[in-house]
């Protein structure tokens, strides 16, 4: 369906303006406020002659400007509100004049004194039958049309309905599709927040552990020196490997969020679109991507406890021929720990682990296992 763009006259300007000069009365004259405008504490507005009317009514021993004798001010009350304005010495006039109004007022003035031209707004017309507006929709077809279209023209055969009936249904649905979005990009903004949380812990880890590393391995001088190395190499390499491994998964919801926020931002945009026929021609289009969207999984997290890095403990207890042999020894952290009046990790994990459990991954997604390496199994590889 091909559409023109035709005009016809804008209606409600005599409206509008009446409605304007409704809130440029003062409420103590009944006629349009006289500069100049003084603005009350309580926002509300008056002729300064007029505040001054009733300020001298409710303050009848007070001098009035330009006496030499000394004010000590007053009160009255706004005819409006009825809320008590304190002034000073100097009366109504050390109110606050209101240049916004008198601005408006002199434009207001300014149109009224001129003719009124007959004003247009677009709307779109039919291309076929150039004088008929399109105001009906076509269900067989998805697109919208005429009347005529569908007495004579090429939509006589097909089912049609209310063009506003169509728009706020479908309007509808993309607002639905926008809460969607936007309560699923604040699920994956915790995740990332959270998913950020781990790589510190891990980084935080993994410094501690090679600082207590090194209290033990300086003790034993040039003889550990070499497998001192091996070890903070160790640690090294599982830090980084868990916090690229980490890393990735942000970038991955970080992606998902940014496309999603466009696609937001996209929706909203459309929303705002005044015409039916122009919005119902981008619409649809929203409306899949926004489901599409929401369907995409994401599902790849690290496991509660993937941070912990106390499998990297170990006892210097050992006898000088025995130091090429050094491992972690992940069952003695604990005692370790204890002797050193340090309290063990373990109980940072658990509460590292019920701080991620507490968030709510995206619809459709599931925690994917990324475990910390088994000591045992690193040693095993070493043998």
């Amino acid at each position: 369906m091909n559409f023109a763009v035709g005009f016809k006259p804008m209606l409600g300007t005599s409206q509008s303006m009446d409605n304007l000069e409704k809130q440029l009365i003062c409420p103590i004259c009944l006629e349009m406020f006289t500069k100049p405008v003084v603005i009350l504490p309580c926002q509300h507005n008056l002729c300064r002659k007029c505040a001054n009317d009733i300020f001298q009514a409710s303050n009848p021993l007070w001098q009035s400007r330009g006496s030499t004798s000394v004010s000590s001010g007053g009160r009255f009350r706004c005819p409006s509100c009825r809320h008590e304005v304190v002034l000073d010495r100097h009366g109504v006039y050390g109110l606050q004049r209101n240049l916004l109004v008198e601005n408006i007022i002199d434009i207001y003035k300014q149109e009224s004194s001129r003719p009124l031209h007959a004003k247009a707004e677009q709307q779109l017309m039919c291309e076929e039958h150039e004088d008929e507006k399109i105001n009906i929709y076509c269900l067989t077809c998805e697109s919208p049309t005429c009347s005529m279209c569908k007495v004579f023209g090429a939509h006589k055969d097909c089912e049609v309905a209310p063009l506003s009936n169509v728009y706020k249904r479908q309007k509808g649905e993309l607002s639905d599709g926008i809460a969607m979005l936007v309560a699923g990009n604040d699920r994956i903004q915790a995740i990332i927040s959270q998913m950020e949380e781990i790589c510190k812990t891990i980084e935080d880890n993994g410094r501690r552990q090679k600082q207590h590393l090194c209290l033990r391995f300086d003790s034993l001088y040039s003889t550990l020196e070499e497998r001192k190395k091996e070890l903070l190499q160790e640690i090294g390499r599982e830090q980084e490997e868990k916090v690229q491994l980490v890393r990735e998964l942000i970038r991955q919801y970080g992606d998902h969020l940014e496309v999603s926020s466009k696609l937001v931002e996209s929706a909203i945009q459309s929303m705002e679109e005044p015409q039916m026929a122009v919005y119902l021609q981008q619409s649809k289009e929203l409306i899949k991507k926004i489901t599409d969207m929401s369907k995409v999984s994401m599902s790849s997290r690290p496991e509660p406890g993937y941070e912990n890095m106390d499998h990297f403990s170990i006892n210097t207890e050992h006898v000088a021929e025995m130091l090429r042999t050094i491992e972690f020894q992940t069952d003695a952290a604990g005692e370790d720990a204890e002797a050193e009046g340090v309290s063990p990790e373990g109980g940072e994990a658990a509460a590292e682990e019920e701080h991620l459990e507490g968030v709510d991954a995206p619809e459709g997604t599931e925690d994917v296992g990324l475990r910390p390496k088994p000591a045992s199994a690193s040693h095993a590889a070493q043998h």
